[in-house]
């Protein structure tokens, strides 16, 4: 039974392995004290935070994030600790919020490693606070309790940490702000959640600050900031969606459902929890076959919570995501603590002057020794359980995957039908971590699209660390930005999706041969800073036509035959051909246009436009960088691993990707 507690309140805890997870309406910081007796940290040491995010018996994650999962040992702590202080902060120097009394209340619950709530919290009653005490874990004679503090600071995070008695509070809480910009733009989000609807078409809504499930859940370190984490402002991290501004897309299906939304959006704040839901339960997932006494059971494709097998099947590959990344976080924590603990009674035997006469010495290293490899052995025995579980539940999913979730060479593809209504993802590559090798999990992304793609042309190291050749990697990086915008097009009703090319030099005409040949552009790609101009203009103006429409209620009186369809830009060769007028035109697109349907693909090297400055770094930082060759630049909310992504290819000397587009071109024609 969850104990849901007040302020002031505690409840016994009876585990000593457990999980603190903490959701919020906008990306927050999460950290940890530890504290003595008194409740004093001694030094910075005892502080977890984005900066340093272990600790013996505790982790917090290492970015901003709407969702957190905090992990602790009670019995890996030291003996001189009695207190851990779960702290949330809002982010420093990122443009978004300032205060928890403008966003929605946060949420922290305590559960055990397979996620039964023990007790939970909602901190009420903030107002211009920006950092907070959610709780402690506190021992006392010997058991330890959890208490709901929700103690807040309008000085923010240097303040708190000086009431925690850090006389280095300022120093800290600055480089803990300067860890999470660093890091906004590498990680990924949590799975959005689910629309009882079940109507993914597009629909009408006005702009709200939608949960971080809402959009991309993927940010990339290249588009430093940094995040996911992030996600503008809030855009760049794990758990906002991809606008500067925070807002949810009007054709999210998302900004349908009762999400807390910013005073700015001009909505009322929804104190309600997005865990806390009254919709109807969703049909039953498909029943596995019984599994033999002892052993596990059985996957089955679709084995999740949902209101159609896509679903099911959408949630069932981020659970699995999710899966990965845990146990992968538990093992790794496994070893660091049987380092630590080797590394701690070698220096007791070093320091014991007796050791060093006769065998005695010898004996404590064997042992401590051989309590290492048994640490060890017994991390990779739970590592490689839970990896041939996965793998199994891969191999069972990944066939039944529908087009826009499956590779470009699985069957599916042959039986391809245009689609007579927009699916809730696609899937953009593979991502997998260095244990997890060769398990890989799908990364799908939520449509529409809230966040814009950075392909990176730039000098990327390849997996094996070699480096592509540089004229190589931009035709890598073209043919990668094709086969994302097929996929687009090919998952979209035949008159929902739009595509606009702009390529200055002409240098990516090869790549985008089969697209041109197909017919599916809404013009020829654009070539010369005329060319340039003109797209631009022509898509700056839609946005505001339609932003006008929008806000002033008036969205069903554009003009007679305007294009309703999704719009996708795709430039490349970037910044050639581009002057200060077509730069700031490009950022309007990148911060406004996922909102009102118009979103940005680019192919460009970073380097190569450094001459803008910062200028430009808005723009990268709203983009989700994904890389030709396969790169360790993403990483998860959770504990932020860096995933390795591996762009979704054409198999060399396959035709699916012609015979996909001339049934689109042939659907598209329909319709003209």
């Amino acid at each position: 039974m969850t104990a849901e507690l007040v302020r002031g309140q505690n409840h016994p805890l009876s585990q000593a392995r457990l999980e603190i997870r903490v959701s919020a309406g906008t990306p927050i910081v999460a950290a940890a004290t530890l504290g003595d007796e008194d409740g004093r940290a001694h030094s910075v040491e005892w502080v977890a935070h984005p900066g340093a995010p272990t600790l013996p018996g505790l982790e917090v994650s290492r970015q901003a994030a709407a969702d957190h999962r905090l992990a602790v040992d009670l019995d890996a702590l030291s003996a001189e600790v009695h207190r851990v202080s779960v702290l949330l902060a809002l982010p420093v120097g990122v443009g978004g919020p300032v205060s928890f009394g403008s966003v929605a209340v946060p949420f922290v619950a305590v559960t055990g490693l397979d996620g039964t709530e023990v007790a939970s919290y909602t901190i009420t009653g903030l107002d211009a606070e920006s950092a907070v005490v959610a709780l402690e874990l506190y021992r006392r004679q010997g058991a330890w309790k959890v208490r709901a503090v929700g103690q807040g600071y309008a000085g923010g995070l240097a303040e708190l940490l000086t009431d925690q008695g850090l006389p280095q509070a300022p120093q800290l809480a600055t480089s803990i702000n300067s860890a999470v910009v660093e890091g906004v733009a590498r990680s990924l989000q949590a799975p959005p959640p689910r629309t009882p609807e079940g109507d993914r078409s597009r629909q009408t809504a006005t702009s709200a600050l939608g949960p971080d499930q809402s959009g991309s859940p993927y940010t990339t370190q290249g588009a430093t900031g940094p995040y996911p984490g992030a996600q503008g402002a809030t855009g760049p991290y794990s758990g906002a969606p991809g606008r500067p501004d925070g807002g949810a897309s009007p054709t999210d299906p998302a900004a349908a459902q009762p999400t807390p939304a910013a005073p700015s959006s001009g909505g009322p704040i929804d104190y309600s929890h997005p865990r806390r839901q009254n919709a109807a339960p969703p049909p039953p997932p498909p029943t596995a076959p019984p599994a033999e006494p002892g052993q596990p059971a059985r996957p089955v494709a679709g084995d999740a919570t949902g209101w159609s097998m896509d679903e099911r099947l959408y949630n069932q590959v981020w659970g699995m995501f999710e899966d990965l990344a845990r146990t992968t976080a538990a093992y790794r924590s496994a070893v660091d603590f049987a380092d630590t603990r080797l590394e701690k009674e070698l220096d007791q035997v070093l320091s014991d002057p007796r050791s060093r006469i006769g065998g005695q010495g010898d004996a404590a290293r064997e042992t401590a020794q051989a309590k290492h490899v048994q640490l060890v052995d017994q991390a990779r025995e739970a590592l490689e359980r839970d990896l041939v579980q996965l793998t199994a539940e891969a191999e069972v999913v990944e066939p039944a995957l529908p087009v826009a979730y499956a590779r470009w060479d699985n069957p599916a593809w042959h039986a391809y039908r245009v689609p007579m209504e927009m699916p809730m993802a696609f899937r953009l590559g593979d991502l997998q971590l260095p244990e997890s090798d060769p398990l890989r999990i799908p990364m799908l992304v939520r449509l529409p699209l809230e966040r814009g793609l950075w392909i990176d042309a730039g000098r990327t190291a390849a997996s094996d660390g070699s480096f592509a050749d540089s004229h190589e990697l931009r035709q890598l990086a073209m043919e990668s930005a094709v086969a994302h915008t097929a996929r687009l097009l090919a998952v979209h009703p035949a008159d929902e999706f739009t595509v606009h090319v702009i390529d200055p030099a002409g240098s990516g005409a090869q790549a985008l041969a089969p697209l041109v040949r197909a017919g599916v552009l809404a013009a020829p790609p654009a070539v010369g800073a005329a060319g340039v101009a003109d797209v631009l203009g022509r898509l700056t103006q839609r946005v505001d036509l339609v932003q006008m429409a929008v806000r002033g209620g008036a969205a069903d009186s554009l003009p007679p035959g305007f294009d309703t369809s999704q719009q996708l830009l795709v430039v490349n060769d970037f910044p050639h051909g581009f002057d200060d007028r077509a730069v700031n035109q490009l950022r309007y697109l990148a911060d406004e246009g996922p909102a009102v349907g118009v979103h940005l693909m680019m192919v460009a090297d970073r380097e190569e436009s450094s001459a803008y400055g910062p200028l430009l770094d808005p723009l990268w930082r709203s983009l989700l960088r994904l890389t030709p060759v396969p790169d360790d630049h993403l990483a998860d909310p959770w504990v932020g691993h860096a995933w390795t992504y591996e762009p979704s290819l054409v198999p060399h000397g396959s035709q699916v990707l012609e015979q996909v587009l001339a049934q689109v071109a042939a659907a598209r024609a329909k319709y003209r």
